[in-house]
């Protein structure tokens, strides 16, 4: 162990642990859903979208209330195990969803169960750490994410190759026993952080509350979050990437190598590059992703065979490891301790709000809807990686 991973506060292995469980059971599901809907329900691009949309959305305004709330408490554990322990409920119902209507209510529930947990758990983690291995903690914790979600990959490609003899099609069998494998390590993970976990933060006597608006809180982190805001618009739900993936011919065996591809390389560089920012700073690494976002999705646009889209979503690894947890980090640098549960809120909620009309305008420009027939397949890639270098620029220019 490293001098640097012996200043680590137990709180972090355990969030650690917990999302590696998490994610071990979601990524078996959610690379599977899309062509589920697409293959066996026959669902069109901007149904997909919507439901998508609609599920991130609605659940991210419980984001707000739960950061906020665990704010006032000053407790974050226990409300991020109820947010876990939703989510694993509302899995096993993926198994009997038989329309696009079924599997926006089961995704709505799963969303909500995140919309609870995420602010108080990113809170939590924030916490349990120095300013000065922030980056490492968060990059940690996304590392630990990624594996998981590697994994859970790997299990659903390993079902997908022992129950079914068409690689193009998604089967509904094969989705199904996914489903059931999902559900032990969704379990698994509650009990990690219901048993392991310590809240850090207890609230005084004659503390103010925390309060739902931005009255109080650094106009910093109010600039960063609008350009979050706008660079979200661009990024449109990942289930686009597995169906450009699947329309330019790669069967659903290898689009799962491919996510395993991407998620290998999330993993190995989240924690290197959180370490970084603690180095050099967030804002660079954060642009630096964002410009590796852009070029990424200039490369989706215009790739017209199915190995060309696997190259790119490995380098798309690059952009997540240098920003996601870096984000997280950036917003505990512009708050105080005791607005983090309500700047985590409202963070996580713009980006979950803003996947509503960024997957939906996704499939509308793909596909189009009605009577206008869309610009194609390449349209939201391109409409993407424009927001991206507008959103790298202002945050260079406009955050200190």
């Amino acid at each position: 162990m490293t001098p640097t991973e012996k200043k680590l506060h137990p709180n972090i292995w355990v969030v650690t642990a917990t999302s590696f469980l998490t994610d071990v059971s979601s990524e078996m599901l959610v690379y599977l859903v899309p062509l589920f809907l697409s293959n066996v329900l026959g669902a069109r691009m901007a149904f997909i979208g919507l439901i998508d949309g609609v599920a991130e959305t609605t659940a991210s305004l419980l984001k707000i209330y739960s950061g906020a709330l665990s704010d006032k408490l000053g407790k974050r554990k226990w409300l991020a195990v109820t947010g876990y322990a939703i989510s694993t409920f509302a899995k096993p119902f993926f198994y009997i969803a038989n329309s696009w209507g079924w599997v926006l209510g089961i995704r709505f529930a799963d969303r909500v169960g995140k919309g609870i947990r995420t602010a108080p758990r990113d809170a939590l983690v924030a916490a349990s750490v120095d300013k000065e291995n922030r980056g490492y903690a968060f990059g940690l914790h996304r590392a630990g994410d990624t594996a998981g979600a590697f994994l859970g990959i790997g299990i659903a490609a390993l079902i997908i190759w022992l129950t079914q003899s068409n690689e193009n099609l998604l089967s509904a069998d094969s989705f199904r026993i996914a489903v059931l494998a999902s559900i032990i390590p969704a379990v698994l993970a509650v009990m990690v952080l219901a048993l392991g976990a310590t809240d850090l933060t207890e609230k005084k006597a004659g503390e103010e509350k925390s309060r739902f608006s931005f009255a109080e809180i650094d106009s910093r982190f109010k600039t960063f979050l609008f350009i979050m805001i706008l660079f979200m618009l661009g990024n449109s739900s990942d289930s686009f990437i597995i169906l450009r993936a699947q329309e330019r011919g790669l069967s659903v065996l290898q689009t799962m190598f491919m996510l395993m591809t991407f998620t290998a390389i999330y993993t190995l560089l989240s924690s290197p590059l959180g370490k970084l920012s603690d180095k050099v700073g967030r804002k660079k690494l954060i642009i630096g992703g964002w410009l590796a976002y852009a070029f990424v999705y200039l490369g989706f646009a215009l790739a017209n065979k199915g190995w060309q889209i696997w190259m790119l979503f490995g380098l798309y690894g690059i952009y997540y490891a240098a920003t996601e947890g870096v984000a997280k980090a950036l917003v505990a640098d512009l708050v105080p301790e005791s607005q983090r549960g309500t700047a985590y809120g409202w963070f996580n909620a713009a980006i979950g709000i803003t996947a509503l009309p960024a997957s939906l305008l996704a499939g509308v420009l793909w596909q189009g809807l009605g009577a206008w027939a869309g610009f194609g397949a390449s349209a939201p890639f391109f409409f993407g990686a424009g927001l991206s270098f507008i959103a790298s620029l202002l945050l260079w220019q406009k955050v200190k």
